[in-house]
């Protein structure tokens, strides 16, 4: 029987954008080789997920030819609606509110899709299959169009996860409500993407679980309610946020004695430049942070195998 899959997914944008939203830099390419390095070291590959600007940026177009050369990694799609051509207002400032795509019009939806689509593809000289949506923000129309522009993979889902608390445009619905959704991955129904359907857009979940039981999450809920506040249950995800190795083989070691046959693991490229993120604020974070991965993918090498999304694509269909 062949080892469960290690995805990594990165998602592949400017230089701290929780707080940068003018003037987006893109040095965070610069530090990129080192994770690269190390994902090698112990066999992995990652989906480098990448959005305009840093499709835009000759330090990253550099590197990520250099990996799809070697056949170390896979440059997918990541796509921030309010910066991405072409260019529309939704909002007076959307550099602040960060519209999700899905608020957008559907023409304008599908020529955001085609253009990102289109400049990667020409850049990179490869079809692009894979794809993780800005800010988590996914809806039935956006896996329509992902499937009629030639995408085999979304990773959009979080399993647990509600955004609709998280606004885009001040006056929208907010993010997708991912709480009732498959926490493995499935070939979507296009008219209802929380469930499983007949097409070939694959949906891959991030690795994410509940961090109490059902009970202690009815329990917080009611007490919740009683106080008029409405939260989702806590979660923990194959994420590093400093100092959480352990979580995150826990997370892993769930989702494997589940029998899952993939966990996945995600970090903004941002977050392996000092100062890039607002978690990894300095060398020293920086330097704790390699010592997790290292500890970690030390750990998942002896349980998994290391795959690109369009590679697990084609592990899920030969079953």
């Amino acid at each position: 029987m062949q080892k469960p899959a290690f995805l990594i997914s990165i998602d592949t944008e400017g230089d701290n954008l929780w707080v940068n939203t003018k003037d987006i830099s893109t040095q965070n390419a610069k530090f990129l080789d080192r994770f690269q390095q190390l994902c090698e070291k112990y066999g992995f590959k990652p989906t480098y997920l990448t959005n305009y600007e840093m499709a835009i940026s000759p330090d990253y177009v550099a590197f990520a030819k250099d990996v799809i050369a070697r056949n170390q990694g896979e440059v997918g799609m990541h796509l921030h609606a309010w910066n991405s051509p072409p260019l529309q207002p939704l909002t007076d400032d959307d550099d602040r509110y960060k519209p999700y795509l899905i608020e957008y019009p559907q023409t304008i939806m599908r020529e955001k899709i085609a253009v990102m689509t289109d400049l990667l593809e020409d850049i990179f000289d490869v079809k692009m299959l894979s794809h993780r949506a800005g800010r988590w923000a996914f809806n039935e129309y956006y896996a329509q169009l992902l499937h009629e522009f030639g995408y085999q993979v979304d990773c959009s889902v979080t399993p647990y996860v509600d955004w609709s608390g998280v606004k885009g445009k001040p006056d929208g619905n907010g993010g997708t409500d991912y709480s009732q959704f498959p926490d493995g991955a499935y070939f979507m129904d296009l008219n209802d993407i929380s469930k499983v359907g007949t097409s070939s857009l694959l949906q891959i979940p991030m690795s994410t679980r509940l961090k109490y039981g059902s009970l202690h999450n009815s329990f917080k809920q009611l007490y919740d309610g009683l106080r008029g506040k409405k939260r989702p249950p806590s979660t923990r995800w194959l994420r590093p946020k400093g100092n959480n190795v352990e979580e995150m083989k826990f997370v892993a070691q769930q989702c494997l004695d589940e029998g899952k046959n993939y966990v996945e693991f995600m970090l903004h490229s941002s977050e392996f430049m000092p100062g890039g993120s607002p978690t990894f604020k300095d060398d020293t974070s920086i330097e704790q942070l390699y010592r997790d991965l290292e500890e970690l993918f030390e750990w998942l090498s002896q349980c998994t195998q290391g795959m690109t999304m369009a590679e697990f694509y084609q592990y899920k269909l030969m079953g």
